[in-house]
This record gives structure tokens, C-alpha cells and sequence, in this order.
């Protein structure tokens, strides 16, 4: 949906103060030079480092991989022209020639099954991708079969963000190996196919890409640079758009819609993201960590604590208040629009501070216990806010939340450190179907087998990992859905996650700018014109 307004001159002014106060500096820009901003700077520029869509999103307009997603989010070719199943025993790729990497190299199917095999190393964050694959084979230099361990008709959608680097580039700047939690040659540098190449990288200051001549595609933008600025301050960001010291900003303070709807020469882009927000738990602990007075036991161990916190989330009121009313609620690790949601449990359990005390009581806690509380203050709208509200909430039923808030390039290593008691989580499913929160999520953490790589809470249930490799190759949609429906249930009823509401999109620009909203949250320069 887009909206535009009239004019508003106090409002543009107080805006230019505010970038003035901010230190930012204010210029001008050529008809075809692109700025856009974001909250959340990519941690990284190693496609296969990171496996979050700040980092993904930005990467998919530098590297490319076998498959791509089109504007309606449907699979299409891009490094491979065509595909098909090799019975039940794989999927072979037949690959597109003349691709040349942004340095000159030549693209073939070496480079692929380089990737591959970088990308499900255990360094990689990606690995998970890989879990069904049992070897990959390069049949010529534009051939190449990739062999799972059972029928997988997913698997081509599963790789939609899997790109591809170059061997003799990585091997040349010692990056063979992807570093997840530290840095190599391609945490700062790129050398893609895609449809545009990286000049300069700032982290957390200012990163440049420029359209790439020799790209094989169709070119349908008409940029001559664009600029990446990471704004984490809201109110920075949109004085910023005003000003008119960039074009572009995602997301925009919801508080700020209106605003921006009633301002002359600014288009309001709405939209709705595949994204559930949840809270998680530490299920796989023996005591909490951040507790006042339950340091030697953990209360999350116990199905009625979770049900309890569960019940004393008004995630209504959180969706109407802190959210402005641009979510909904989420009953699932998938919305509706999912492959894969279960019709039968679309409902929440109902807030209930009494049932939820109650539950506590019955649990041994009828006086309460605090524990730590991690969230995100830059990764997702209103992150800080909703959970101050949250815990705002549990503390109406006698639960202390002690909550710690910190950027996103800082928060995923304290969770992968296990530095929390629960956590705040938001989930958009590469696939598009249930089966990919259930692998990274709901899986019992597997390293071997690529299973459960950001189930952080380390949740396990012998069913849901029976189940999981059933769903991966059952091919009749009904057996699958019932499958996939069981596992929704053992989730619901162990309280596996709090999921709490299908995160909005709204995205601000100036009115001569035309850009194509996904609602997987990516933004795809390719898609970009400045009139």
C-alpha cells in the first residue's frame, strides 16, 4: 500500500535541526545516486558468516546464487538457467555460462561446489541449509548434482539465499572458511555475479555499492552508486529522509506513519513480513544464570512456568500500543501466509494474569523469581520497547525480567555464548514453509547433522526430530500437513516459544522512488529507480 500527502514545513525544519543535532552532514546527491538507510547494519560481508536477513538481504544484491526469489517471492533461475530431480536421489543444476565474478573470473560449477562446501562447514551459520545433502558432485564445468540423503522436494526453494563465491578469489585472500565470530578478507570485501559490486565498506558508518557492468541480467534500475548509512536511532532516520540527506529508510518509527503520510514529496510503503517475534527459552540448563534467588534451579524447565509466562503477555496490548496497531497476533512459528500453518491452532492461549499466577503457585513460585531478559535494541520494530512492555507485564504476576538490551551485531554472539535466561527471536522462513523454523529452531541442536543452529534455547523433543526428516521428503501434501500439523501441537503444548505477533513492514522514501516491497524483508537494489 503507498501514501502520499501534502506539505508540512515546521515539520521539515524541526527534521533538518534534528540532523544538525545528530552531527550528520547534509548533501546533495546526483539523479540516479541511491541512499538508503537501515537500524541494523550486516555484521558481515561473507555471505555464508551470518545467517540473518540484515546480512542476507544486503548480500543478495552482491552475490548470487543458484536460485533466486522474484518480486512475489516465487523461485526463478539466476546462476543456474534450469534444474531438475534425479529421481528420489537429488537435483541436478545445470548452470548458466558466461558469468564472470566482479573481478573478471569466470564462474563455473568449481566455484559452486566451493561454496557448497564452505557454506556447510562448521564455521558457517548457514550449515543448516545443508542438512539433507549427503555429497555433492560436479559433472562438467557447467553440471553439477547435488545428492540427499532422501527425497527432498523442497530443496530447491531451501538454497534461495545460498551464494556462491569464488574459489580462486578466497583461496587467493584466506577465506576458504567462512568466520563467523571474528573476521577474514571477506568480512570487509566481496566478489559476487550479482547485479552489483561493493567499492567501499565502513562498517557501522557507511558501505557503497556500484552497478556491475558486466552482469548477465537484464539491467531494469537506472542507479549510478548506492550508499548504505545504518541509522539506529529512529528519530535520526526519519529527520534524515526529511532533510532530504537520503531517499530511502527501513523501517520507519511507526509512531511516524502519519507524519510521513502528511508530508509533501514521501511515500509510506506498507506491507506485512513473513516474521513472527517470540520469546525463547533456556530449555537445556540446570539453573538460570541472571536469578536473584533461583541461581541453582531453572523455573523454564518446568511446562507451567512457560505456560505462565505465556498467559501474562497482553500481546493485544502490545500489538495495539507499542506496535501502533501495524502486527498481528501469532500463534505459530509460521503466519498464515506460510506453507504449512495449522488452521486448527490458529488461536493463542488467552492472556490471563490470574491463571498465569496460578500456574506459578502450582509450579513452587508463588512468590516469583527474576531472571535475565536479552533483546535486541536495533534487529526488529520496536524491539526494546516491546520487551520493556513485556516485562513490564511479568512483573504484574511477580516476575522479575532483569532485561538487557544491545545492537544486533552484539547480541547473536552473547546468545550463542548462552548469556541469557530468555531471549526475544524473530523468525521469517527462507523457505516459506513450516519446515524451516522446525529445522533451525525446533530441532535438538545437532552440529553434525546441521540441525537446530539457532535453537539457542537448545528445545528437544524426540517426536519433532522423528518428524522432521519425514516432512523433508513426504510428497503428499496431506500426509505432510499432518505431520507438520503434529509438530505444531507439541510445540503449543510444551510452550517450545512465546510467539507473539507477525512483524509489519513499512518502509519510507521520497515520492520519486520506486522500489519492490518482499515480505521477506530484503531489499533488492536491482528493483530500485530514482525518476
Amino acid at each position: 500500500m503507498t501514501w502520499t500527502g501534502s506539505s508540512t514545513h515546521a515539520l521539515a525544519r524541526a527534521a533538518v535541526l534534528g540532523v544538525v543535532a545528530a552531527g550528520l552532514a547534509v548533501g546533495s546527491a546526483a539523479a540516479n545516486e541511491f541512499r538508503w538507510a537501515g537500524t541494523t547494519d550486516p555484521q558481515s560481508m561473507d555471505p555464508h558468516a551470518a545467517n540473518s536477513a540484515p546480512v542476507l538481504g544486503f548480500l543478495n544484491n552482491v552475490y548470487e546464487g543458484l536460485v533466486r526469489r522474484n518480486r512475489e517471492m516465487r523461485i526463478e533461475p539466476a546462476l543456474a538457467e534450469s534444474w531438475e530431480p534425479l529421481g528420489a536421489d537429488g537435483w541436478r543444476f545445470h548452470l548458466r555460462e558466461g558469468v564472470t565474478f566482479h573481478d573478471g573470473a569466470a564462474f563455473d560449477a568449481d566455484d559452486v561446489l566451493f561454496s557448497y562446501e564452505r557454506a556447510s562447514s562448521e564455521q558457517s551459520d548457514v550449515r543448516s541449509w545443508f542438512a539433507p545433502v549427503s555429497e555433492v558432485k560436479v559433472v562438467d564445468d557447467f553440471t553439477i548434482d547435488f545428492m540427499t540423503n532422501a527425497p527432498n522436494p523442497l530443496f530447491p526453494d531451501s538454497i534461495a539465499n545460498f551464494m556462491v563465491m569464488d574459489r580462486d578469489w578466497a583461496e587467493a585472500n584466506g577465506a576458504e572458511l567462512p568466520a563467523r565470530d571474528e573476521e577474514n578478507f571477506a568480512t570487509r570485501n566481496a566478489n559476487g555475479t550479482a547485479a552489483f559490486r561493493l567499492v567501499e565498506r565502513n562498517p557501522s558508518v557507511r558501505t557503497v555499492l556500484e552497478p556491475y557492468d558486466g552482469w548477465w541480467d537484464t539491467v531494469e534500475h537506472n542507479l549510478t552508486q548506492a550508499v548504505f548509512t545504518p541509522i539506529s536511532n529512529q528519530a535520526t532516520g526519519i529527520a534524515a529522509l526529511l532533510s532530504g540527506e537520503i531517499d530511502f529508510i527501513e523501517p520507519i518509527p511507526l509512531q511516524d506513519v502519519p507524519r510521513l503520510k502528511s508530508a509533501d514529496g514521501y511515500t509510506v510503503h506498507e506491507g506485512v513480513e513473513a516474521r513472527v517475534i517470540m520469546f525463547g527459552f533456556g530449555h537445556d540448563r540446570d539453573a538460570l544464570q541472571f536469578s536473584d534467588e533461583t541461581a541453582d534451579a531453572n523455573p523454564f524447565l518446568d511446562v507451567r512456568v512457560r505456560k505462565a509466562i505465556y498467559q501474562a503477555i497482553d500481546v493485544d496490548a502490545l500489538v495495539s500500543r507499542v506496535m501502533r496497531g501495524n502486527a498481528a497476533p501469532a500463534s505459530q512459528l509460521v503466519s498464515p501466509a506460510m506453507r504449512g500453518f495449522t488452521e486448527s491452532l490458529a488461536d493463542r492461549l488467552p492472556y490471563d494474569p490470574d491463571a498465569a499466577k496460578a500456574l506459578l503457585a502450582e509450579a513452587g513460585y508463588a512468590d516469583g523469581f527474576s531472571f535475565g531478559l536479552m533483546c535486541p535494541n536495533d534487529r526488529y520494530i520496536n524491539d526494546e520497547e516491546i520487551c520493556r512492555a513485556a516485562a513490564s507485564m511479568l512483573a504484574q504476576v511477580g516476575v522479575d525480567a532483569k532485561l538487557t538490551a544491545m545492537p544486533v551485531r552484539n547480541y547473536w554472539p552473547e546468545l550463542r555464548e548462552d548469556n541469557f535466561d530468555m531471549y526475544m527471536l524473530g523468525w521469517s522462513p527462507g523457505t516459506f514453509d513450516a519446515e524451516h523454523p522446525i529445522r533451525f529452531l525446533a530441532s535438538t541442536p545437532n552440529t553434525e547433522k546441521k540441525l537446530g543452529s539457532w535453537n539457542f534455547g537448545g528445545f528437544s523433543d524426540a517426536r519433532v526430530d522423528e518428524l522432521l526428516p519425514m516432512i523433508q521428503q513426504e510428497l503428499d501434501d496431506t500426509k505432510r500437513q499432518g505431520m507438520i500439523d503434529e509438530v505444531h501441537k507439541i510445540l503449543q503444548d510444551e510452550v517450545a516459544y512465546v510467539p507473539m505477533y507477525i512483524q509489519p513492514l513499512v518502509w519510507g522514501s521520497k515520492d520519486n522512488v520506486e522500489v519492490s516491497q518482499r515480505t521477506d524483508n530484503f531489499f533488492i537494489l536491482r528493483w530500485v529507480t530514482v525518476n
